[in-house]
């Protein structure tokens, strides 16, 4: 998916090809649910969650996966040996397939992120 212009989440959602809308819609009831406080926007044309004008956690749809991102190192650190041995870039994790996302690791660094303030990259 090419950067989108949606101008909401439903939006975007709307545009996401079906084989990914499912789980990309699960991903977004996650951070609806976990984020308690955050403010749910598009950002930089994808889902993202702000805690004080901070973008901590976005995900999109992109050509070759879907990734979810996770703007916040210390939540990365705590995390590192449940995230070895997946694609991660410096602040996203990649599924190549839509079956391959983790939801219960997406759930815990949600958690994670919620529990406490910090500074994202």
């Amino acid at each position: 998916m090419v950067r989108s212009e949606a101008g909401d989440v439903d939006g975007y959602l709307a545009e996401v090809a079906e084989g990914r809308r499912s789980v990309l819609m699960r991903m977004r009831n996650l951070c609806r649910e976990e984020l308690t406080g955050f403010e749910e926007r598009m950002a930089y044309g994808m889902p993202a969650y702000e805690r004080d004008g901070a973008c901590e956690i976005a995900f999109a749809s992109q050509k070759q996966y879907i990734s979810f991102y996770l703007m916040r190192a210390d939540v990365r650190e705590a995390f590192e040996e449940r995230l070895a041995g997946h694609d991660m870039g410096k602040g996203c994790l990649r599924f190549r397939k839509p079956e391959s996302v983790d939801l219960e690791l997406v759930r815990d660094l949600l958690r994670a992120t919620a529990a406490l303030p910090g500074t994202p990259c």
